[in-house]
């Protein structure tokens, strides 16, 4: 390896090597070893009483892609990603449009707007269900409703979407502001000449040359999306009627590795998110050079 280097860059080099080699060993350690862990323990069933794993080839991954349970909750996922994903973006672009003018107190807008990501989720998460509760809850009370928000099946699903969208708008937004700052103003100066309104400029200039951020956004929240966990957990409870309707798959896969302690049918399922969110990864990058506009 350093045969052809001179005794000035061999040290040079096993110095880097050495700077370099707890951020090897720890990826090592924490990433590449669950990774191969994972996919060896979905071959494999736990022993009895926990103790070892028994192979058993495919038999995980034709139950788990048998069973509606799975099908159900991977469905439960796409529908929150199809919540927040799209209002996420949208609202807090507009967002950033707004608080990147210069207006009167914008800092403190910013700072408000981004509070909720610096929260902590489980205080988000009594927040909110106070907020849902049926019969004590400020919006049926403010509204003179009655409504089931996290306990009815129907719109159960639609209630998490919401605190989604508003724990993950100032993480977006602060992206938006980022991108539209790397926008040059001689295009919105020369656009003016022409006549163009603000809102054909923001049609006709921001929304592409933004298209990168955007698109930066968006992959990374369906991901983020597709992953979802601890809302999930910590506002819907085990009796909860509308948790089949509502949980994620990695509520699912925590539930059979954690509190069934059945590891090998749970990494089963974090094998199949992978692969799904692997395939929709693979087709948003198809889609990139088609959808993104480079300057």
């Amino acid at each position: 390896m350093f045969k052809n280097l001179t005794n000035a860059e061999k040290r040079e080099a096993k110095w880097a090597y050495f700077f370099v080699a707890p951020t090897i060993i720890g990826l090592l350690i924490l990433n590449f070893y669950p990774i191969v862990n994972t996919i060896y323990q979905s071959f494999c069933k736990t022993g009895d009483f926990g103790r070892g794993n028994k192979f058993i080839g495919l038999a995980n991954y034709q139950a788990v892609l048998t069973s509606g349970e799975t099908w159900q909750s991977l469905w439960n996922t796409i529908k929150y990603a199809l919540i927040e994903v799209p209002f996420g973006i949208m609202i807090a672009l507009i967002l950033a449009v707004l608080l990147n003018k210069k207006i009167q107190g914008r800092s403190i807008y910013r700072t408000i707007f981004f509070l909720p990501m610096v929260c902590a989720p489980a205080a988000v998460a009594m927040v909110w269900k106070w907020l849902y509760n049926t019969q004590f809850g400020l919006l049926n009370n403010l509204f003179h409703t009655n409504i089931s928000w996290i306990s009815d099946p129907k719109i159960a699903w639609i209630s998490i979407g919401v605190i989604g969208v508003w724990s993950i708008i100032g993480y977006n937004m602060v992206l938006f502001i980022s991108g539209l700052q790397e926008i040059p103003g001689d295009y919105y100066e020369a656009a003016s000449i022409d006549g163009a309104t603000g809102l054909r400029q923001f049609f006709d200039i921001t929304i592409p040359l933004l298209s990168p951020t955007t698109f930066f956004i968006v992959q990374t929240r369906i991901i983020g999306a597709l992953t979802i966990f601890d809302l999930m957990f910590m506002v819907m409870d085990k009796s909860n009627v509308a948790l089949p309707k509502v949980q994620s798959i990695v509520y699912l896969f925590y539930q059979y590795s954690f509190t069934n302690g059945n590891k090998g049918y749970g990494a089963t399922l974090v094998i199949v998110l992978l692969v799904f969110i692997l395939i929709l990864t693979f087709i948003l990058q198809k889609l990139e050079k088609k959808i993104v506009y480079h300057n």
